[in-house]
């Protein structure tokens, strides 16, 4: 008679439920905390690249600043030879043609220098532009992923009142956002 009558202990069937494998879908809260890891995880990305980008351009800025300073440098030495130089043809002007040879080599060697002066003063000028151009090419990227961490930051709290609220459109909201950011963010990578 006992083989025939056999009944289950509570803790029995929860024990017999928790062996079997699950079949229920995920629910709206198990996607919106997968979809705000994910954002969240992105948005790390997506920041410290722009982080490093500020950095490039910042770079690239004192490296135009630093060139100009040299080029100064180097036409205020420009300035200084010229300076001699006119002093020297003053001094041919004003002392007898005998006498005017010393200054005459002078004069001669202060045009040369001149020369060799204002090629190196162009040359770090024009150091300075490409620098300068480098760091406004490398400045347009890093406004778009600063737009892009923005969109993502929208799409996690969107999700968040998602959570919260149980509405779906909110979500949808939130994935478009997401993209926006996403998008963004290809766009910036492939500009810098």
């Amino acid at each position: 008679m006992s083989e025939s009558l056999h009944t289950h202990a509570p803790h029995e069937e929860a024990i017999h439920e928790a062996a079997e494998p699950a079949t229920h879908k995920p629910t709206l809260g198990q996607w919106v905390a997968i979809f705000t890891a994910l954002l969240a995880t992105l948005g790390a990305v997506v920041g410290y690249q722009g982080t490093h980008l500020m950095n490039e351009v910042l770079l690239a800025k004192n490296e135009a600043v630093l060139e100009k300073a040299k080029a100064t440098d180097q036409w205020n030495y420009y300035q200084a030879i010229s300076t001699k130089e006119h002093l020297m043809q003053l001094a041919v002007d004003l002392t007898p043609a005998k006498q005017a040879a010393p200054y005459q080599k002078k004069i001669l060697k202060y045009k040369a220098q001149k020369k060799s002066v204002q090629a190196e003063a162009q040359h770090l000028e024009q150091l300075s532009s490409a620098a300068n151009s480098r760091s406004e090419r490398l400045n347009r990227p890093h406004n778009d992923m600063a737009i892009a961490m923005i969109f993502l930051q929208i799409a996690i709290s969107l999700a968040s009142i998602t959570a919260l609220t149980g509405r779906i459109w909110l979500f949808g909201m939130a994935i478009l956002s997401a993209l926006s950011g996403v998008g963004l963010w290809v766009m910036a990578l492939s500009l810098a």
